[in-house]
C-alpha cells in the first residue's frame, strides 16, 4: 500500500499529461486558433458550450485516477503473475514490433463489445450515459467517463498484460497512440479527405465522422480504431456515407479556392 501511495502521484501525472497534451493541442488548434478556418468543416456546425468542456474535464480527471489504480495493479502489484517481458535484450526488435498487432486487435475487439454492451438499456443510464452527455463531443470528451465505465475501459490493461508477452513500454506507447486516436475520434472535425471512407482501406477505418454520429444519434458505429466489427456485425450506420461526404465536401471546395 505504501508503494502504491508513493507512486500514485507520478503515475497519475504521466497518464494525465498524455491526455492534457493530446486533447489540449487539438482543442487549441481547432477550437481556438483555427476556430474560424474553412479548410476542415466542423461536423456539427455549433461548438459545445463552456459547461460541456468543464464537465468533460472533471470526469476525465476522475477517469485518469481510475486508470492509475488499474495500471499500478497490472504493472506493479501483479508483476510476478503477468506475462510481460521486462528485458529488451530478451527478444529482437522485430519481435517487439510484431507484438503491436495483437495489442491492436485485442483492444479494438474488446472495445467494440464493451461499448456495445454499455448501450444495453439496463446498463446505459448508470454506466455510459455520462459519456453521451456530450452529444457534440470535443477533444476533452475522450476520457469523460462515469467511474464504472472508466473501470470497464481500463480493464484492457490487465487483459493485455496477461495475454500478450511484450515489453511494458510497448503497451505504454500503444496507450499514447490510443489517446491520440481517441482525441481524433472526438475532435468534431474530419481530418481524412473526401472519398476516403469508400477506399479499400478507408471503409474499415473509424473516422471522426463515424464516432461523432454515434455521440449525436446514440446508435451504431461502436468501433474504436476500426469499423471492421461494425461492418461484420451489421452495426455501421446506414447514413454514415452521406454524413461523411457532407462533412468533407467543403474542405475540397475551400482548398481549391485558396489555391
Amino acid at each position: 500500500m505504501e508503494d502504491f501511495l508513493n507512486s500514485f502521484p507520478y503515475t497519475y501525472y504521466r497518464i494525465g499529461i498524455r491526455y492534457v497534451i493530446a486533447a489540449g493541442i487539438a482543442f487549441l488548434l481547432f477550437y481556438v486558433i483555427f476556430r474560424r478556418q474553412k479548410f476542415f468543416k466542423k461536423i456539427q456546425a455549433k461548438f459545445p458550450k463552456q459547461k460541456d468542456y468543464y464537465r468533460d474535464l472533471v470526469y476525465s480527471l476522475v477517469t485518469i485516477a481510475i486508470f492509475t489504480v488499474i495500471a499500478h495493479l497490472s504493472f506493479v502489484t501483479f508483476r510476478s503473475y503477468n506475462i510481460l517481458i521486462y528485458d529488451w535484450n530478451a527478444k529482437s526488435g522485430w519481435y517487439w514490433l510484431l507484438t503491436v498487432a495483437p495489442i491492436f486487435v485485442i483492444h479494438d475487439f474488446y472495445f467494440y463489445w464493451a461499448h456495445r454492451l454499455m448501450h444495453h438499456p439496463k446498463i446505459f443510464t448508470s454506466v455510459h450515459k455520462v459519456h453521451h452527455l456530450s452529444t457534440n463531443p470535443s477533444p476533452w470528451t475522450a476520457y469523460a467517463f462515469h467511474p464504472l465505465e472508466a473501470v470497464i475501459e481500463t480493464l484492457i490493461i490487465p487483459i493485455l498484460v496477461f495475454t500478450v508477452p511484450t515489453h511494458p513500454f510497448i503497451i505504454v506507447l500503444f496507450m499514447i497512440f490510443q489517446i491520440i486516436y481517441n482525441v481524433y475520434g472526438h475532435l468534431g472535425f474530419e481530418l481524412f479527405p473526401s472519398g476516403f471512407h469508400k477506399t479499400k482501406i478507408g471503409r474499415y477505418i473509424n473516422t471522426s465522422v463515424a464516432h461523432n454520429q454515434h455521440h449525436k444519434k446514440f446508435t451504431g458505429n461502436f468501433g474504436l480504431y476500426t469499423l471492421v466489427w461494425d461492418r461484420l456485425f451489421g452495426t455501421i450506420r446506414q447514413d454514415y456515407d452521406d454524413d461523411y461526404e457532407m462533412a468533407t465536401r467543403k474542405d475540397i471546395k475551400k482548398a481549391a479556392e485558396a489555391a
